[in-house]
């Protein structure tokens, strides 16, 4: 094992299965702390443009919270990222049910999804690799799948996330990463300046289920071609907004390939100089903006207040086993699903 990547106990599961969390580190003071739990994010630590380290990622202290409190902190998100309309959709001619367990419509996998299940870990080099199987009927999902994960911490300051699945029949498959950012590392997020490079967006529904609309950006509160800070317009009274009760959107990224490797986001906290670049192979990337955090959760540093973290989840677009317009993610036997996303970190005076 490399002397950048330890190891230590973070807590043990009620069937007795020890967690345990890995810690990487490069050559110039960044540090990922994940648990094979769920495949969490737990700390992410970054300097500022002083120098100074602030763990720029939310999350808590200890397993439990994962288990039972968690949004989605950090975690490895599965089956299917995002939201399937009524958890329901026709394969090869048979439908397939899903449970609802996000009001009527199925989000992030169900419950439990690979964030809520243990995944077997080893140390590879300079990476951590932690494997699953999701078995035939697991949350409704069709056949087997063996996924794979691979989380790497490079000396160019990047956290990279490299996907890869195998199935025994025909199954939806939309793997993303979900942790929240503060890059202050404490108060809202309103504040951090965002870029997308996007010229639409997925439209949604009350229930934010997709339209089938892929929206222009231009003249809305959505365009963040050029840097705007995340609150300049987030109050404002757009249909869209309320639906999400602010943005809770999948935007559709300029790309000039399906699988090419492009920066989809960047996002800047003027106070810290701290940066957030966001390369990604998926074709879109989910904006929230921490909308249903109440204050409620009590987290590392306390608790996490309204719109106190941001995700940039690069996933393919929400409900497209019912969307046949939209990118496809139906993954059969004998084919590989691989997809990698890189966040990368720097400072700016």
């Amino acid at each position: 094992m490399r002397p950048d990547i330890t190891q230590a106990p973070f807590g043990q599961l009620p069937d007795g299965s020890a967690i345990t969390r890995f810690t990487l580190a490069n050559a110039n003071g960044l540090v990922a702390k994940i648990i094979d739990f769920g495949g969490v994010i737990t700390e992410l630590h970054a300097p500022g443009r002083d120098g100074r380290l602030a763990d720029v990622v939310l999350g808590f202290d200890t397993l439990e919270p994962y288990r039972s409190d968690s949004p989605y902190f950090g975690a490895l998100i599965g089956r299917y990222g995002n939201r399937i309309a009524k958890g329901r959709f026709t394969l090869d001619g048979q439908e397939v049910q899903l449970p609802a367990n996000n009001g009527n419509n199925h989000l992030h996998g169900g419950d439990p999804g690979f964030d809520k299940v243990k995944w077997q870990a080893a140390v590879e080099g300079d990476s951590l690799r932690l494997s699953y199987r999701s078995r035939d009927g697991e949350q409704g999902y069709p056949g087997n799948l063996d996924a794979t994960v691979t989380y790497t911490l490079t000396d160019d300051n990047e956290l990279v996330v490299r996907f890869h699945a195998v199935c025994d029949r025909a199954t939806p498959v939309n793997l993303t990463q979900h942790s929240y950012f503060n890059l202050a590392g404490s108060g809202d997020i309103l504040g951090h300046l965002l870029l997308i490079d996007a010229d639409a967006f997925v439209a949604i529904d009350a229930e934010s289920i997709p339209t089938g609309e892929l929206a222009p950006v231009d003249g809305t509160p959505f365009d963040f071609r050029s840097p705007r800070p995340i609150g300049s317009r987030i109050g404002e009274a757009d249909q869209q907004l309320r639906n999400g009760q602010g943005y809770d959107h999948n935007f559709v990224l300029n790309k000039p390939g399906a699988k090419a490797m492009t920066r989809a986001a960047r996002v800047v906290d003027p106070g810290s100089g701290r940066v957030l670049e966001l390369f990604t192979e998926e074709p879109g990337v989910q904006f929230y903006s921490g909308n249903f955090l109440d204050g409620t959760l009590q987290g590392k540093n306390g608790p996490y207040r309204h719109r106190s973290g941001f995700c940039l989840e690069p996933q393919h677009f929400p409900d497209s086993p019912n969307q046949p317009a939209f990118p496809n993610v139906i993954l059969r036997p004998g084919e590989e699903y691989r997809t990698e996303s890189r966040f990368r970190f720097s400072t700016e005076p």
